[in-house]
């Protein structure tokens, strides 16, 4: 079985041999995400334990660490030419970014086609997050179609969010507290390359279509490898930016709480996390302090890779200050 951090060992169910395993050995592995942040332990047949790499200023765990993490460790409870295809989790607690995240999976059921494990992560004694990850066997079907693709500029063509940021850095008239909120994200080490499509202006109040687009890729060289391994790596970037997109319309208010309640994933296509994807973004719901948003993550050939559903709570308060420098 190859999934980030395998480590293998006895009633593994290990094909034949890990992915993580291939590109260490071949000297090519960088990406931060197979080496720290997706890198398991293992501690018993189906209990493992994680690390934190990046926290966010919400001294929250970051969800989508979580989600990756879950995935890495019900991958490893499943034979090598078994795909993950779904996911489905809930956030329970808050995580707490000063103790490690035990993954607990359970071999829920293990069919000809389909399997199913769940998985509970445990911290202080007490499950902060649970996930049912679905895994199938390849199959071939005459019943096939996608939407298309949106039109946007390759990223080639546009800056890296650390650009935009040193942008408006260079601003002489921006505000303090702008920029010190800009630096702080500036300082922040997230293992995202990450290119705004369509940036919005961080100091407008105008209301937003609730839709963006972001050119995203993992940080480092995964490369050709299990796509369990890409599916892990691709659930950790989901959960970047993607809540955020339900605020577009209100940037009148300001943020007191948000926080994820759960998230959904299906995997179609085969994908190179490490590749940049385009993620499109939307919420088609807001409202009773909580939002909805969708995402797609598009290949740039047009294939549509993994398509994303995510709720969380979104609690406001009026903003005081209406200047936008």
């Amino acid at each position: 079985m190859a999934a980030p951090g395998d480590g293998g060992g006895a009633g593994s169910g290990s094909g034949s041999g890990s992915g993580l395993q291939r590109l260490a050995a071949a000297g090519d592995l960088r990406s931060v995400l197979l080496t720290s942040v997706l890198n398991l332990e293992r501690l018993e047949l189906d209990l493992f334990r994680g690390q934190h790499h990046w926290v966010p200023a919400t001294r929250r765990l970051f969800g989508g660490q979580i989600v990756g993490q879950a995935l890495v460790a019900a991958a490893r409870a499943v034979s090598r030419e078994l795909q993950a295809h779904s996911l489905h989790c809930y956030f329970v607690r808050a995580g707490d970014p000063k103790v490690p995240v035990l993954y607990e999976v359970e071999r829920t059921r293990t069919g000809k086609s389909f399997s199913v494990r769940s998985v509970k992560a445990i911290q202080h004694g007490k499950p902060i997050f649970i996930c049912q990850a679905s895994f199938q066997l390849a199959q071939q079907s005459p019943v096939q179609h996608q939407f298309t693709m949106p039109n946007v500029p390759p990223p080639e063509e546009l800056l890296t969010q650390e650009e935009l940021i040193e942008k408006f850095l260079q601003n002489p008239n921006l505000a303090e507290r702008y920029r010190k909120h800009l630096n702080k994200i500036q300082a922040e080490d997230v293992p995202i390359d990450i290119k705004p499509v369509n940036p919005p202006d961080i100091f407008c109040t105008e209301p937003q279509e609730p839709k963006q687009f972001f050119w995203v890729r993992a940080r480092g060289y995964i490369g050709e490898t299990d796509m369990k391994v890409h599916c892990c790596v691709a659930a950790y970037i989901s959960d970047y930016a993607f809540l955020g997109t339900a605020l577009l319309p209100h940037r009148q208010y300001n943020v007191k709480f948000m926080v994820s309640l759960d998230h959904s994933m299906w995997f179609h296509a085969p994908f190179r996390s490490d590749h940049w994807m385009l993620y499109e973004c939307e919420s088609p719901w807001a409202g009773g302090c909580r939002g909805l948003v969708h995402g797609r993550l598009w290949r740039r050939d047009g294939v549509l890779a993994v398509t994303c559903t995510q709720e969380g709570v979104i609690r406001v308060e009026e903003n005081p200050n209406q200047s936008k420098l």
